[in-house]
């Protein structure tokens, strides 16, 4: 009894570890575009988002209940198969993290949580049909969603006039980013936060300390909140970074399209219990404000690593999750040597991250690997069918300050190159 009630907290801190990850992970979804336009200093942004997250992880435990009796089958599951299902999905998180890459810590715990329990109990174990209905399906949709009510959004902004005063203009613009960004971190503790809330119930479940299909007890809700904003204030710097300025460069009138369109589709998802991926549902509507603004331009290279990071996660975070599994079914050593790997692992990965170091005195810095990229047929596309804007229109206003900023060659050096035009 001993050992299992030892094996059930090392669950429970693990499972509070992943979402520490999760929340300065996904710190991105609501402050990048926030950080990166000025509306906010980057440490008022995160210490914002990070009371919100607490405030949503309590307001719904309907994804938690998801995860706790849906997407695997309890009966017959062990605790070890909890933890090994962590591990994988902790190890992904860090590692998409170092790269900066914006994967979805959700997809991450449920391929950790599928591939442990196949590797425990077969195919068998996996509830295949709440899989496909409220995991995959969202996952395909709800960026793509999130991205055309943000480009559309974006366009309806740049069609309304402008304020004579520029100045106030973009102040009440950057005002209604700052309040999209809350309602955005507020999402994300309705949603990711209850994901470990579950795995917690799911894991009580399996020592039957609770019954199959209880609600998260009122600890597990008050721990899971506090573990997500702290690591959201800490701030997941290197993702911030690539959502804020590497996928494409936003106006606060983009941003505040993007941030209420991700937050719409968010707190829908929360209501209706589907565990959603709150990264691809932020990511698809940043690229859809940067498609939405004439001359935009989304650096499809960037976008393209992240798509393929999206398709791994489930995959890579499985294997790694049954790899963990078959180790913990040997024995006690095996949970050990488990635990050593995931510690190992977590240092490694830790200090090739201080080799490059991000954090808020840089996050906005413009010294981006990624050169600027001129449009693609994509981008070419839409900005062939909208409309230029209005004299004296929002969009009229910024494009003439954006062109301001851009030095051309004086005519004084004729074989200076052209202007390099600007990514947006």
């Amino acid at each position: 009894m001993e050992h299992i009630t030892l094996l059930l907290a090392i669950v429970v801190v693990t499972a509070l570890v992943f979402d520490f990850t999760n929340g300065f992970h996904d710190t991105a979804n609501a402050m990048a575009t926030t950080i990166s336009t000025g509306a906010l200093k980057p440490k008022t942004a995160v210490a914002m988002s990070a009371v919100l997250n607490l405030v949503g992880a309590f307001l719904s435990v309907e994804v938690a209940k998801t995860i706790s009796g849906g997407i695997i089958n309890e009966e017959g599951i062990r605790t070890e198969v909890i933890f090994a299902a962590l591990v994988g999905a902790i190890l992904w998180n860090l590692l998409t993290w170092l790269l900066g890459l914006p994967s979805s810590s959700s997809h991450a715990l449920f391929g950790g949580l599928i591939g442990a329990a196949v590797m425990s109990a077969g195919w068998s174990a996996v509830n295949g049909s709440t899989i496909v209905t409220k995991v995959l399906i969202p996952a395909v949709a709800a960026p793509i969603v999130a991205g055309l009510a943000a480009a559309a959004a974006t366009k309806l902004t740049y069609r309304i006039k402008a304020n004579p005063e520029a100045k106030a203009t973009a102040k009440g613009y950057r005002a209604g980013q700052i309040a999209s960004a809350g309602l955005v971190s507020l999402a994300h503790g309705t949603n990711d936060a209850q994901k470990t809330m579950g795995i917690i119930t799911l894991a009580l479940v399996t020592q039957g300390v609770v019954a199959p299909g209880s609600t998260p007890p009122m600890w597990v809700i008050v721990s899971a909140g506090l573990a997500i904003a702290l690591g959201t204030y800490l701030g997941g710097w290197r993702i911030i970074r690539t959502m804020g300025k590497g996928l494409t460069d936003l106006q606060p009138q983009q941003g505040f399209a993007a941030q209420t369109s991700a937050a719409t589709v968010i707190l829908a998802s929360s209501h209706l219990g589907f565990s959603l991926s709150t990264t691809q549902s932020c990511s698809g509507a940043v690229m859809g404000a940067g498609l939405g603004r004439k001359g935009g331009v989304v650096r499809w290279s960037t976008a393209t690593r992240m798509f393929v990071a999206w398709g791994l996660t489930l995959p890579a975070a499985g294997l790694v999750g049954a790899g963990a599994e078959f180790l913990t079914k040997q024995g006690t050593w095996g949970i050990v040597l488990v635990a050593v790997l995931l510690v190992g692992g977590s240092a490694v990965i830790w200090a090739l991250s201080r080799r490059q170091p991000v954090d808020q005195h840089n996050v906005t810095a413009d010294d981006l690997d990624a050169p600027a990229e001129a449009p693609g047929v994509v981008t070419t596309a839409i900005a062939a069918v909208t409309p230029p804007p209005a004299a004296g229109s929002v969009a009229a206003v910024a494009d003439e300050g954006l062109k301001s900023t851009i030095p051309t060659p004086g005519p004084t050096d004729p074989a200076a190159p052209p202007a390099p035009a600007a990514a947006v």
